[in-house]
């Protein structure tokens, strides 16, 4: 790609001090700022000065001097002109859409997203806000096209589907995105660093970075990744919808954050590692597994023209147990008899974390858009881990397995 890499980008943004020379950044907790000028104060109120122009704080539900230091080195990353960070994925997400959209418009969106951003899309957005969305295959190109009208003002998908790891063809749908007039936002949670949506075409990236961003499972936090004037826009005073719904990102959290950033690439690449292994061996036991590291996944060419390679296919896959109740025995199984993992929602943990999707994070979901989205009853997700030996993990899994009959 003729793009920055963005691990380079990356490294170029940590040789910024602390306040006093500290190798890391400063931890800003003010809840508000001064000036020195009185008059300083009204040009930041009318948005002629900010921390772009002049170096210009405000209040804390603003901008914020750690969380932009934060902000900054997730648009790096993501190859975006400007980004902003939020107290969580969802708090990004909903700022996005409501930016984009207004009462009575109209969101095209794939049929496997997340739960929560599900529930955002067709229950919330059309009775607080009078705004609907079409769900369709965003792997079926007609359909995206076909569901757009002169309503929309939004193209909406994951790049790597939740939980079907079906991979988005970010350059085809940009080009009838952009065809429509109409921005793609693309959530990169599955695949930060494996995938960058802005330089293949995407206008907007959001990240929960709960997930693999975050890497320990303590934290909630998310981000919007785009241009300056899109950024701007959610930052308003009187408009946008992060300065005035105020899903605002904690400092602290902001400075944690930040010291997992340089590790993220050691970290995907082992989660990749790790997952790559596993499918490849449950597909040799005969196990119904799906991830897309392996050549039978029917977006494992696109996964390969499109990504960064050298961090892998991503640290997900699945198992089809074939019914609700077999996927409980076996997720019962792997944490309670072999202590393989955990039996949890979310993902990027360093260690396993398995959820049967119908009944967990898909649950928001109506039961024929379950099916539609291609969804089993016992689908399992495994957000796979890096800890223990792989051996020692293929063991467990193994015996976990066979003890439920599968």
């Amino acid at each position: 790609m003729s793009h920055q890499h963005p691990v380079e980008a990356l490294a170029n943004l940590r040789h910024e001090f602390g306040e006093h020379g500290g190798v890391n950044m400063s931890i800003e907790a003010s809840s508000t700022f001064t000036v020195i000028d009185p008059g300083t104060m009204p040009e930041i109120f009318t948005g002629q000065k900010g921390p772009d122009n002049a170096g210009c704080y405000l209040y804390g539900r603003h901008f914020n001097p750690t969380v932009y230091n934060l902000s900054r080195q997730l648009a790096a990353m993501e190859g975006t002109e400007s980004a902003y960070c939020a107290a969580s994925g969802m708090g990004a997400i909903s700022a996005a859409i409501l930016a984009l959209c207004e009462a009575g418009d109209h969101i095209v969106s794939s049929n496997t997203i997340y739960g929560g951003t599900y529930a955002l899309m067709h229950d919330f957005l059309p009775l607080k806000c009078g705004m609907t969305t079409s769900f369709v295959d965003s792997s079926d190109l007609d359909a995206v096209r076909s569901a757009i009208t002169d309503k929309t003002r939004v193209l909406y998908v994951e790049s790597v589907s939740n939980p079907t790891l079906r991979v988005a063809n970010i350059p085809a749908l940009a080009d009838i995105a952009h065809s429509a007039g109409i921005p793609l936002v693309v959530d990169n949670t599955f695949s930060p660093l494996l995938i960058s949506p802005a330089h293949l075409g995407a206008d907007i990236v959001v990240h929960s970075m709960t997930k693999f961003i975050g890497g320990a499972s303590d934290l909630i936090a998310g981000a919007v990744c785009a241009s300056q004037a899109f950024i701007g826009q959610l930052m308003d005073l009187h408009t946008g919808p992060l300065m005035i719904l105020g899903p605002t990102m904690d400092p602290n959290v902001a400075a944690n954050i930040a010291l997992r950033l340089p590790h993220l690439p050691l970290r995907m690449s082992a989660h990749g590692a790790r997952a790559l292994a596993l499918a490849e061996r449950l597909q040799q036991r005969g196990t119904q597994v799906s991830y897309p590291g392996l050549a039978t996944h029917p977006d494992n060419a696109l996964l390969a023209e499109l990504g960064n390679a050298e961090f892998g296919a991503g640290g997900v896959l699945t198992i089809d147990a074939g019914s609700k109740e077999k996927a409980l025995e076996l997720m019962g199984a792997l944490q309670n008899e072999q202590q393989f993992g955990f039996m949890a929602v979310s993902l990027g943990y360093f260690d396993t974390l398995m959820s049967c999707s119908a009944s967990s994070t898909s649950s928001e979901m109506e039961d024929e858009d379950i099916q539609a989205a291609g969804i089993s009853p016992g689908l399992v997700r495994l957000a796979v881990g890096y800890t223990g030996t792989l051996e020692q993990r293929w063991s467990q899994l193994e015996a976990a397995l066979d003890s439920v009959g599968m």
